[in-house]
């Protein structure tokens, strides 16, 4: 019989039961609640929300110093626990509000990436950009890797510049709109960053939409061409319905492929 710590480690990593699904569901909407907050927070407000807002997100961050304890207390290997990249995420989102230094509890939405296992697992049928759901996998992951790059990067350079550039930075979305422009390299010269930081941080943007954008769009454009060279040909064996224009058997299951006209 499972001990409670075990039970803890276990449902906190599962995603294959109903429960350890809507425990790992639950998480994921906190993260992304909580990043809502931080961006609302950014914007003029009447104390009363600004009130409510602060109380529940003090109860957010009591939920994940609760989960973080909980895994750190379950985990068999806790040297490997504590430097595995995700709980080094949480522990950067948590301590800096403790000790009331930088908000950075946006970071922890890199953890969101777990939504891709999900997927994979309950076989969610998902059609992007007219991509199979097979295949829409890919397409989510770069979406993910592309809009958490630019979160993240807007999260900073707001608190970088903010206080010192308060009408370039006015709320979140500047901050957005200044990180896609840096990134792509338009370059509209409407913003530009005052403290040293943020210059550092403005270059790392630079050689990030330089060297990493146009890997993902190719990435991109790779899945969207293989899509459109694929036929519509089910095969009898385990149904896969997309194959090559020329292909005579079913490349998941072997099965010969027989055309609609020999068929019929």
């Amino acid at each position: 019989m499972a001990s409670i710590k075990e039970k803890i480690a276990f449902y906190l990593e599962d995603i294959e039961t109903p429960t350890g699904l809507v425990i790992n569901l639950v998480i994921l909407l906190l993260i992304l609640f909580s990043a809502g907050i931080f961006v609302i927070e950014t914007y003029p407000l009447n104390s009363e929300i600004q009130e409510i807002l602060h109380i529940v997100d003090l109860g957010i961050l009591e939920i994940f110093t609760l989960e973080y304890v909980l895994r750190f207390w379950s985990a068999n290997n806790k040297v490997k626990f504590v430097l595995n990249p995700f709980s080094i995420i949480d522990i950067l989102a948590i301590l800096p509000l403790f000790i009331g230094f930088m908000d950075i509890r946006f970071i922890r939405v890199f953890r969101w990436f777990r939504i891709l296992r999900i997927i994979r697992f309950w076989e969610l049928e998902i059609v992007l950009l007219g991509i199979k759901p097979s295949e829409s996998i890919v397409f989510v992951r770069i979406f993910l890797t592309l809009f958490s790059m630019i979160f993240i990067y807007a999260g900073l350079i707001y608190q970088v510049e903010h206080t010192i550039n308060p009408t370039g930075l006015k709320n979140f979305f500047d901050a957005f709109y200044f990180v896609v422009v840096t990134m792509t390299t338009v370059g509209y010269g409407d913003v530009t960053p005052l403290s040293e930081p943020g210059k550092a941080m403005t270059l790392l943007m630079i050689l990030t939409g330089v060297l990493f954008i146009p890997w993902q769009l190719g990435e991109l454009l790779k899945q969207v061409l293989k899509t459109v060279n694929v036929v519509e040909r089910q095969c009898k064996n385990c149904n896969l319905s997309h194959h090559d224009p020329d292909a005579q058997f079913c490349k998941h299951c072997g099965t010969k492929l027989y055309s609609e006209k020999l068929e019929q």
